[in-house]
């Protein structure tokens, strides 16, 4: 499978939480899958950070290259076809980051591996 991970579960993953589903928790496991993490999501982390609503042990643009790599993740580029999809999608959620994994997920044929039920209004796969 093609999975793309949302920003928390990837967050949830690395720190062992015990928000992260027994299924997510295997979907990443299992190295048959082929995981990724969009750059929308570096984006948002690395403003959270900055607003210190994002605890981590260092600055995120050197931690989350080292821990996507650890874990077998690949970044997923924001390209103009991804962004002009975004922009046409339904309002049935406002946030920009996840109006892009959305998008990102429908037009490369990913699931999407997400607790926002919010994301069940669109015609993408997401399991949690």
């Amino acid at each position: 499978m093609n999975i793309l991970l949302d920003t928390h579960t990837f967050l949830w993953w690395i720190t062992d939480s015990p928000q992260l589903s027994a299924i997510a928790r295997n979907l990443i496991s299992d190295s048959n899958n082929r995981l990724y993490w969009s750059a929308a999501s570096s984006w948002e982390t690395a403003i959270k950070y900055k607003l210190g609503r994002l605890p981590l042990p260092e600055k995120s643009e050197k931690f989350l290259p080292q821990e996507l790599k650890k874990n077998r993740i690949e970044s997923l580029a924001i390209t103009d076809s991804h962004a002009f999809y975004a922009g046409q999608l339904p309002r049935h959620h406002n946030d920009p980051f996840d109006r892009m994994l959305i998008a990102q997920a429908q037009t490369e044929s990913l699931i999407l591996l997400s607790s926002d039920s919010l994301f069940d209004a669109y015609d993408v796969v997401v399991k949690w």
